[in-house]
């Protein structure tokens, strides 16, 4: 458990914690969000000491074991080979692992070698129970599972980027299984399949979780409290993103109306109070009127987190059906090393489409081949009718020049004699109206970064947009608006995300990097997925009592798989039980309620109107009929999930 009692925190005349008191039950799983820079990694800083609060306290068990991912690098012992830094993620296990290795070393040369047997005895127990035996093991599937080959493993940290690094620090937190997990932005330099792995993993993770994160698919799939921090006050939501929104939302409409309405009053008092003030007769009345205003709480409504900038993408030009088609095309580097071979690839007018993959697997280069910044080493590219492409690279906001302004970039990207006019028409589209045009790059946020990029392309409006990494810097409502935008674009769009949530609204169809081909999925990333299990599940038949045998691990990851699938089924089994029984007495009672209208029409009452009761007796027999159908495909669901559930208690 661990309480924030009153903690404030500033830098500078910058205020970015006041007053904060929240409570972090064990166990729970909480998702920390807010705008960049309003304090997230701040907050964690407090909690491990290295930053300090001016006010207040955190209260936390002295003996908690923490683990943390920070969202930068620092000095993590490059020398070391990569599977070592990642097995080495406990220090009392290094330390008695060390010294295991000191007494196995000289215990022929001791001359007390029953006093050294024992408490060789003694450090082997507890190396056992500490998991230090398996520690290797777990090392290498967590790196496995965050997309290193096996080849990888016995090569130092310091031959990898710093995004691979970053890789291996998460590898080495995630395996130390602590008590308290603290994870800052840990989806930063991670594929789609590597943000799932960690999704599976931090599933069955038993501890307390805080997650920061603008990865909408993770704070969705795996918290249970969400943390707010906007505007120097941190509020506690006890749900998950979604529930998080749908109250947030809530609380605003309602303290939006309540200050309209607390406005609405005050104005009135000071209207009274200047126009009695002066009047002797009124004194005693204007004075109440004063105090009523001066007993007033002011109603603060929390900083609209929606984003603030302007993502308006023009419609596209028209153009032929086809807008591009690979044949045969395939790329190397070097000569030798082929990245892909044999590629055929059709795009039409209109599709929304996402490239998935691991890292390396080719999704950059075959973005760089459909946008034409790069020729294929075999093969053709064909260029549809009247398409004109726009293209994003990854790297667009590290390359700006610093002393260049918006203006100046987009500028310089029109076609030679377009008007000014034209040019501050599409800045303002995209928030650079005004002395904002004049911005300098150096001082630009990554969310403008993004919309200048766009300015940039869209300054010659294309109709076929490859995006390479357009969420990179952006917060979780930049990556909203943007993904709006992207979806209601007319034109085609090709791209590559590592925003699951992002690509999951954004794109129709995706196509998967199985080097040295493709597959395309005629359906969204759910679509996607559900393809991708069923083929695992195919292929894995054979193999599956095999693999079981040689991973414990895997088996216990399994069981917990199955358990928290029974827990799912037994509510779904319960909920669709509850639901073929409220559409049978439904039913019960509309064919009670049919027996008594065909009584009345039999009994020929004076007075009935019968007009009515067949009117009536109508809909009812409609309902027995739709509630009938309904009830069908309920009673078939319920029978699907008992043997579903009767099947995973075997």
């Amino acid at each position: 458990m661990i309480d924030f009692v009153n903690i404030s925190k500033s830098y500078g005349a910058r205020e970015i914690l006041r007053d904060v008191s929240l409570r972090i039950n064990s166990g729970e799983r909480a998702g920390i969000v807010g705008p960049n820079g309003a304090g997230k990694s701040t907050l964690f800083g407090i909690i491990t000491g290295e930053i300090y609060a001016e006010k207040g306290t955190v209260l936390m068990p002295k003996d908690m074991r923490m683990g943390y991912l920070r969202q930068n690098l620092s000095d993590y012992g490059l020398e070391k080979i990569l599977v070592d830094f990642v097995s080495d993620s406990l220090p009392e296990l290094s330390q008695i692992h060390s010294r295991i290795e000191e007494i196995e070393s000289g215990l022929q040369s001791s001359e007390d070698k029953e006093k050294l047997l024992n408490e060789l005895g003694e450090l082997q127990v507890k190396y056992e129970a500490l998991g230090g035996y398996m520690m290797r093991s777990r090392a290498e599937a967590a790196l496995c599972g965050l997309g290193f080959k096996a080849c990888d493993l016995k090569r130092p940290l310091g031959s990898f980027s710093g995004g691979w690094q970053m890789r291996a620090c998460l590898a080495k937190t995630l395996i130390a299984d602590p008590a308290l997990l603290m994870l800052d932005e840990p989806s930063n330099y991670l594929d789609i399949p590597a943000i799932e792995w960690l999704r599976k993993f931090l599933s069955a993770f038993q501890g307390t979780l805080l997650l920061i994160s603008h990865d909408r698919f993770l704070l969705k799939s795996l918290t249970n409290v969400t943390v707010e921090i906007n505007g120097a006050i941190v509020t506690r939501y006890q749900g998950d993103y979604d529930y998080y929104i749908r109250e947030r939302e809530e609380k605003i409409r309602v303290l939006e109306a309540a200050k309209k309405n607390q406005d609405k009053k005050r104005e009135q008092l000071e209207r009274g109070i200047e126009r009695f003030r002066a009047k002797n007769t009124k004194a005693a009345q204007v004075q109440n009127w004063i105090r009523v205003i001066d007993k007033m709480e002011n109603i603060n409504v929390p900083h609209d987190l929606h984003y603030s900038g302007s993502i308006m993408i023009p419609p596209a030009p028209h153009s032929g059906v086809e807008m591009l088609r690979l044949e045969k095309v395939g790329h190397s580097y070097d000569g030798s090393n082929w990245i892909m071979t044999d590629v055929d690839l059709n795009i039409e007018r209109g599709e929304k489409i996402g490239l998935v993959g691991y890292n390396g697997t080719g999704k950059t280069t075959l973005l760089k081949i459909l946008a034409g910044r790069m020729q294929p080493s075999a093969g053709t590219r064909i260029l549809g009718h009247k398409v004109i492409t726009g293209y994003q690279a990854q790297e667009f906001a590290e390359i700006l020049p610093p002393d260049s302004t918006a203006m100046d970039i987009v500028k310089g990207a029109a076609p030679q004699g377009t008007e000014m006019k034209k040019i501050r028409g599409v800045l303002g589209a995209f928030g650079f109206s005004g002395e904002n045009a004049e911005k300098t790059c150096s001082v630009l946020s990554g969310g403008e970064k993004i919309r200048l990029c766009f300015a940039r392309i869209f300054v010659n409006p294309p109709n076929f947009l490859v995006l390479d990494e357009p969420t990179t810097h952006l917060d979780i409502a930049a990556r909203e608006a943007l993904q709006d935008a992207v979806k209601n674009y007319d034109g085609t769009v090709c791209l590559v995300s590592h925003d699951i949530e992002f690509v999951r609204k954004a794109v129709s169809t995706i196509i998967a990097m199985e080097p040295p081909g493709i597959a395309r999925y005629c359906g969204d990333y759910d679509y996607y997925r559900e393809k991708q299990a069923e083929k695992a599940n195919s292929e894995g038949i054979g193999t599956a009592d095999n693999k079981a045998e040689q991973s414990s691990s895997a088996q216990k990851e399994r069981r917990r798989d199955r358990a928290t699938r029974r827990g799912e089924l037994g509510k779904i089994k319960k909920d669709a039980e509850k639901k073929v029984s409220r559409i049978e007495k439904a039913i019960e009672k509309l064919e009670e309620e049919k027996v008594s209208l065909s009584e009345i029409l039999i009994a020929n009452q004076p007075g009935t109107d019968y007009a009515f009761v067949n009117k009536r007796l109508r809909e009812t027999e409609d309902d027995v009929k739709r509630l009938t159908e309904e009830w069908e495909i309920a009673a078939l669901e319920f029978e699907e999930i008992q043997n579903e559930y009767a099947l995973i208690h075997t």
